[in-house]
């Protein structure tokens, strides 16, 4: 018969106490941090991102980026080299565990490979701009590639929305800006707005926005008044 192998009384009580802390630690809730309409419990995509400030902004809030998704448009090295601060906003992500994704289109979600199968609480798209034309922001061509843009991403968007999940459009209010019919243009998609609130870059700690595209790519511009619109299927 085997010798069953001896085990001091120290032992024991180191293996009883490491048991129950493994216990312990399954059955702790998670601690939930939220900045404004975000919480660290959500599982979060954000698309459009510049210089990637607004989900480093988030990341930094919720001390942990498991959670969070950041996409921007441009290749990695497009990215580092046109926005000022990429490179340490990159790194505060990705040490808090985001996955950081380039070269993601928002009107083709459902054809990125690293998004495959899953499902978001939230999809972000703040201050959606399809480019500039001459005329500027009140041309008919402008509104007609802005209103493009934001119905196309609602249809792919929607395909990720966790059941009870929401896409917020953070967009200027005026004119120019209600042509692109947001509401009507989410309807076609089985989405509906639920709610809409003031956006101020201030109440997110890092976060700039920028033109992101044209000769002064890198700069802000002005907001003025703003709303995040919220959708849901719900």
């Amino acid at each position: 018969m085997m010798e069953q192998p001896s085990y001091s009384r120290t032992t024991v009580d180191e293996l009883q106490s490491l048991i129950g802390r493994s216990d312990l630690a399954e059955r702790q809730p998670r601690v939930e941090r939220k900045l404004m309409h975000y919480s660290s419990l959500q599982t979060i995509l954000l698309v459009g991102e510049g210089n990637f400030s607004f989900s480093s902004a988030l990341a930094t809030a919720f001390e942990s980026a498991e959670n969070i998704v950041a996409s921007s448009i441009d290749s990695e090295e497009k990215v580092l080299r046109v926005y000022d601060r990429a490179r340490s906003l990159i790194e505060n992500l990705e040490s808090r565990k985001a996955l950081v994704l380039y070269e993601v289109d928002a009107t083709r979600l459902h054809e990125i490979e690293d998004l495959s199968g899953r499902k978001f609480d939230r999809i972000v798209f703040n201050l959606p701009h399809a480019g500039y034309f001459p005329g500027g922001e009140r041309s008919k061509k402008a509104i007609k590639k802005n209103k493009q843009l934001v119905s196309m991403f609602l249809e792919s968007a929607a395909k990720f929305l966790s059941s009870f999940g929401e896409i917020h459009i953070s967009n200027k209010v005026g004119p120019s800006y209600r042509k692109w019919n947001l509401e009507g243009e989410a309807e076609k998609y089985g989405l509906y707005l639920k709610e809409s609130v003031r956006f101020r870059k201030t109440d997110y700690p890092g976060y700039m926005n920028k033109r992101g595209s044209g000769a002064r790519i890198n700069r802000t511009f002005r907001l003025g008044e703003c709303k995040t619109y919220m959708f849901s299927k719900v």
